[in-house]
């Protein structure tokens, strides 16, 4: 039986998503080839409540609706061929051998389980009488696979170029149109008008004059620029200013953000956070965060209220931005005492205050691996390092969201930490390719934060790398 392609799966292809098997498969067209070893590696990774011990769970029950079609050896392999039996109708070889080259005796462990996938895909590829092509979201592994001649390849996303998008439009309009501009169609201004243009900055001709609005419904909404500036962290540019108007408008319930480290994403989200909470629209802030610390320690952390120490030690990201927060309000109030000197706060007053802001709003933080079978009411959602999580763990993590709930969902696409995910198949790149098609379900806001405001060494940074 002759296929299109021979794909050779790596483990973390299937713990991203168990159903990539089918995708990769296309209808049969290819043949999806798993080592022993990559079985064995899924098989250790069932317990557990993270999304991977989920994904490998869900592998299990592909491979038990299945049968056996044909067996057979090739010098000192063994290959069972499996049929799935679904509307897919994938098949897929499992290869074994005794004995390996590769062992703990000449290859250090950590990359045992790679050198040993890679020996059978080097020896295989005789039998198939067919290039074979390694399909592994781990860089180094499809750089030893080239090394051995073997053609590599990553997981892609639906497109695998790069996405390009500009959720803010800039545009002319005639300066007695000004007065015409707020809550009208915005295709009576502009005729190219797209669903992902959330934003626009009106110039008035031959003027500097520049108005800022937001389109709602296709409507325009010109920026209230005192209202949205009068937080804890006031927005210092136009694209912060257009975030932060999000967090505080009625309309939006999900946002999704896009940023440059130290492009104020965090602190802003929060800052908005603590207004509406203040305004009792909300009862309290959850804040979520998946990163690589996650997969290994999700399960131990849980669910964790309060100020802990555990708390303190795997969210730093927020610990700081209320660090921020609490010495900035202090600052603010302190400056406009003109009779009275500044003076800083010491650290243990800023904790005592940190503690009473988690206690005065109901700061909760929340782990992706004990979301499941929750219900978040009542709440503004704060979701960061969402290009660390998987499509699976954010569509788990949405689902547990009633409508009772905002969510600003944040990301940047340069800081990707988890071996399962790409740039192409990550939520936050998925999320990012969504705001190009008009839905019925929520009011959805993105934005790109490109300024960094934290420090000229992180500007510096992110130029260079």
């Amino acid at each position: 039986m002759k296929f299109e392609k021979y794909y050779l799966l790596d483990t973390n292809i299937l713990l991203e998503d168990a159903t990539n098997i089918f995708r990769l498969s296309d209808e049969s067209k290819n043949l999806i080839i798993l080592t022993e070893t990559v079985l064995d590696e899924i098989d250790t990774k069932k317990s557990g409540f993270e999304e991977i011990n989920f994904q490998a769970r869900e592998f299990a029950r592909i491979l038990e609706n299945s049968k056996i079609v044909s067996s057979s050896k090739f010098n000192d392999k063994k290959i069972i061929r499996l049929n799935i039996l679904n509307e897919y109708n994938t098949v897929v070889d499992i290869v074994s051998k005794d004995e390996y080259i590769s062992s703990s005796k000449n290859i250090s462990l950590n990359i045992l389980n790679d050198r040993k996938i890679l020996e059978i895909a080097n020896e295989i590829q005789e039998y198939y009488e067919e290039k074979i092509i390694f399909i592994s979201m781990d860089i180094m592994a499809r750089t030893r696979a080239i090394s051995l001649d073997i053609k590599s390849d990553a997981l892609h996303g639906k497109e695998s170029i790069d996405f390009d998008y500009n959720f803010i439009r800039n545009i002319e309009i005639n300066f007695e149109n000004l007065e015409f501009l707020d809550n009208k169609d915005i295709n009576n201004f502009d005729k190219e008008y797209k669903v992902d243009q959330f934003s626009y900055c009106f110039k008035v001709k031959n003027s500097d004059q520049v108005v800022l609005a937001s389109i709602e419904n296709k409507k325009i909404k010109i920026l209230d620029e005192e209202e949205v500036r009068n937080q804890i962290i006031t927005p210092l540019n136009k694209e912060q200013l257009f975030f932060s108007n999000a967090i505080i408008s009625h309309f939006y319930n999900v946002l999704i953000i896009e940023a440059k480290a130290g492009s104020g994403k965090t602190l802003l989200a929060l800052s908005g956070a603590l207004k509406l909470v203040k305004q009792k629209l909300y009862q309290k802030i959850i804040y979520i965060r998946n990163s690589i610390e996650s997969l290994d320690k999700g399960e131990d952390v849980g669910y964790l209220p309060g100020l802990e120490e555990k708390f303190r030690i795997y969210n730093h990201p927020l610990m700081d931005s209320l660090d921020y927060i609490v010495r900035s309000e202090h600052k603010r109030k302190r400056n406009k005492k003109l009779d009275t000197p500044y003076t800083p706060l010491e650290d243990s007053e800023v904790n005592a205050r940190v503690e009473q802001l988690i206690s005065t709003y109901g700061i909760e933080t929340m782990w992706v691996g004990e979301m499941r079978g929750r219900t978040l009411s009542n709440s503004f959602i704060i979701i960061d390092e969402a290009q660390n999580m998987s499509n699976k763990t954010m569509q788990m993590v949405l689902s547990r969201i009633d409508s009772s709930c905002k969510v600003v969902i944040l990301g940047s696409n340069k800081q990707i930490d988890n071996f399962y995910v790409n740039k192409y198949t990550n939520a936050l790149t998925t999320l990012l390719k969504s705001t190009k098609n008009e839905n019925n379900f929520v009011n959805i806001f993105a934005i790109k934060l490109e300024k960094v405001l934290r420090g000229p060494i992180t500007e510096w940074a992110e130029t260079i790398f």
